[in-house]
């Protein structure tokens, strides 16, 4: 028997509202450049290798809280998940900072010129495609888990744990993908970074 069906009931909507918005204020936002709307704001070139070391550590804490919670301990998994959904929003924030303030890297522009001659793409050959393939995946699925995060939590705080567990089984891998390729991510285009 579901000890609080409601409390899920209750959060639906707003999970469904905040899974959609989320999405379209971070897009919006990744158009806006400070310094066009006359902010006089240096690029914020130091938050890349920071928010990758809290994808990196999202990874390590999502794995210690299922390794918690198979060993009994659903406190300590409770403390880690709500502690690796806090990650994950301060990346969020930093991300969408970093976007806000320097122009786009792209993948094998050695120049930093914003423009990909024939000569870069054809030194990062078939990289790029792996690069793409890790980049567009790592976006598709970090939308999609949103609302498969909130919706595990909310059947945790519900005490619906049969719920939770069936729904966690495929949110697991999928946000730990996100948070192991967004480090992978970061490793394929830092060496084009402009400094």
């Amino acid at each position: 028997m579901d000890a609080n069906p409601s409390l899920e009931k209750r959060f639906s909507k707003l999970i469904i509202f905040v899974s959609i918005l989320i999405p379209v204020v971070v897009a919006v936002l990744f158009t806006v450049k400070l310094n066009d709307l006359g902010f006089n704001v240096e690029p914020l070139s130091f938050l890349p290798p920071i928010y990758a070391t809290i994808n990196g550590l999202t990874a390590i804490v999502l794995v210690t809280a299922v390794m918690a919670v198979r060993r009994g301990n659903r406190k300590l998994h409770e403390r880690l998940m709500t502690f690796a959904i806090a990650l994950s929003v301060s990346f969020l924030v930093m991300y969408v900072a970093y976007h806000m303030t320097s122009e786009n890297t792209r993948f094998g522009d050695v120049d930093h010129d914003g423009q990909m001659s024939v000569q870069e793409i054809a030194s990062v050959g078939s990289m790029r495609l792996v690069y793409f393939f890790i980049l567009i995946t790592h976006i598709i699925l970090s939308i999609a888990i949103i609302p498969m995060v909130l919706f595990t939590y909310v059947r945790a705080l519900s005490e619906r744990f049969d719920k939770h567990r069936k729904l966690g089984k495929i949110t697991y891998p999928i946000w730990l993908y996100v948070a192991v390729t967004g480090v992978v991510v970061y490793f394929m285009i830092s060496p084009y970074y402009a400094h």
